[in-house]
């Protein structure tokens, strides 16, 4: 198992800081998400070689290792054009994943929860282009439906991922998500098992369910308005049924990639990345040695 963080709260670092910063806090892995000056959110990578020497440089000086890099591009947006410009961006990011000497590569559908059918055929028609240079270099690819993709529920997002028949392509279960996975049941045992072998990668975050209270939670005005909601928090501040998980990866042996993925704690970053990791150690490293 790889416990690694997600360091947006640490995007403001420049990258050797960033990966010191981490290595002190007791982590051996990141996750490099979308940053202004490596892989922006939407936009053509901002990398060189050089940049790319300083990351693997201190990551070696500071004895972290990358468990995987986040692009995130438009690959299933409606408009043409753009769909285009992200395979276009992919590709410069599959190239980048492999001079990082990094074997996995995760990101999210994308695309509209309000047109799903078109989504859908921008996203087939992306992987139809980019599986190719996937396989070519040997990449495993872990996707994670997240609030208003044009998938958005679990069994939805296994099913499509289970659609392309390829062993590299796994399911990212985003936990912070969860509420929007199954329609605010928020049954997680059901949806890890529906994902079976395909669950590769985890992120760990709490979050609140936006459909509790009769779905006034939340109150949006005006009424009606097209928008999702979720937070990602420090363990026990939100709805999340934590011992149902951990009980749940324990039993089945989960043995891929957990992120700790808070992002809403910038004002307590250090604190709350510390107090992430010892949780998750304690809960699936140590209790796990001890069952």
């Amino acid at each position: 198992m790889r416990l690694t963080l997600d360091p947006h709260m640490f995007r403001h670092l420049p990258l050797p800081k960033m990966v010191d910063k981490v290595a002190e806090m007791g982590y051996k892995y990141i996750e490099l998400s979308p940053r202004d000056d490596f892989l922006p959110f939407y936009k053509y990578p901002r990398v060189d070689k050089a940049r790319i020497k300083e990351l693997k440089q201190a990551c070696k000086d500071a004895g972290v290792k990358l468990s995987s890099i986040l692009p995130m591009q438009h690959w299933a947006g409606p408009e043409e054009d753009d769909r285009q410009a992200a395979v276009r961006n992919w590709k410069r990011a599959i190239e980048i994943a492999v001079e990082l000497e990094v074997d996995v590569v995760n990101s999210e559908f994308t695309g509209q929860n309000d047109m799903p059918y078109k989504c859908e055929q921008q996203f087939v028609k992306s992987m139809d282009e980019l599986i190719p240079f996937f396989e070519k270099e040997g990449l495993n690819l872990h996707i994670q439906a997240h609030p208003y993709d044009f998938i958005e529920n679990n069994y939805e997002a296994v099913d499509m991922l289970r659609a392309f028949d390829k062993d590299w392509i796994g399911y990212f279960y985003s936990v912070p998500h969860t509420f929007f996975y199954d329609d605010g049941k928020g049954d997680i045992p059901a949806m890890l098992d529906y994902a079976g072998e395909k669950l590769r990668h985890i992120n760990i975050a709490d979050t609140f369910n936006h459909k509790a209270s009769s779905c006034l939670r939340y109150v949006v005005n005006p009424p009606g308005v097209h928008a999702t909601v979720h937070q990602h928090l420090d363990i026990g501040k939100g709805d999340i049924p934590w011992d149902t998980l951990f009980n749940k990866l324990r039993d089945i042996n989960f043995d891929g990639i957990v992120t700790s993925a808070v992002f809403g704690e910038e004002h307590r970053a250090e604190e709350s990345s510390r107090f992430m990791l010892e949780r998750l150690t304690e809960e699936l490293i140590n209790k796990k040695q001890y069952s």
